[in-house]
C-alpha cells in the first residue's frame, strides 16, 4: 500500500504569520496553487488558501489586514509520509479540504492535493470519493475552518 510520501508535492512553498497578504496572494498566482501552509519557526500554524483570500480578506474589507495572520485557517488537519492513501482521502473527505499538508517532526514536507490522488491512477476512487463528500457537505458559511 502507498504512502503519502510516494505521491505529495515536496516543493512547498509556506510563508509565516507576519507576510504580506497581497505577497502571498501574488505567490499562488505565480506558481498557481490554491493553498499555502502558514510556517512559524518550522511548526505549521495555519494554512491560507484562496477561498480565505476572498471570503477573509477581500470580502470581509477589512482595512489595515495586511498580514496572514489576520486571515488564515487556524482549525487545520494535516497527514504524515507515512500515512496510507485512503487514510489521507478519508481525513480529507471528513474535514472536507481538497489539500492536505504533510509533516514530519512538526515540519511541513509536503503537500497532497485531491489532484495528486486523481492523476495516480491506483487512488482515483479515493479522490473521486473524497471529492464527492466534500462537494456533498460543503458549507459556505463556515468561518475559520480550513475549507478550499
Amino acid at each position: 500500500m502507498h504512502k503519502l510520501r510516494d505521491i505529495m508535492s515536496t516543493n512547498v512553498t509556506a510563508v509565516n504569520p507576519q507576510e504580506n497578504v497581497y505577497s502571498v496572494a501574488s505567490k499562488m498566482r505565480e506558481q498557481n496553487i490554491g493553498m499555502v501552509p502558514v510556517v512559524e519557526n518550522g511548526r505549521l500554524l495555519g494554512v491560507v488558501t484562496d477561498r480565505d483570500l476572498v471570503t477573509r480578506g477581500i470580502a470581509n474589507k477589512m482595512p489595515n489586514s495586511s498580514s496572514v495572520r489576520d486571515i488564515m485557517s487556524t482549525h487545520i488537519v494535516s497527514g504524515t509520509p507515512d500515512m496510507t492513501v485512503d487514510e489521507a482521502s478519508r481525513i480529507m473527505a471528513e474535514a472536507q479540504v481538497r489539500r492536505l499538508p504533510v509533516v514530519e517532526n512538526n515540519q511541513v514536507v509536503g503537500v497532497v492535493s485531491l489532484g495528486d490522488l486523481a492523476v495516480n491512477q491506483p487512488y482515483q476512487d479515493e479522490a473521486s470519493q473524497a471529492l464527492s463528500e466534500i462537494s456533498e457537505t460543503h458549507n459556505p458559511h463556515a468561518s475559520n475552518d480550513l475549507h478550499s
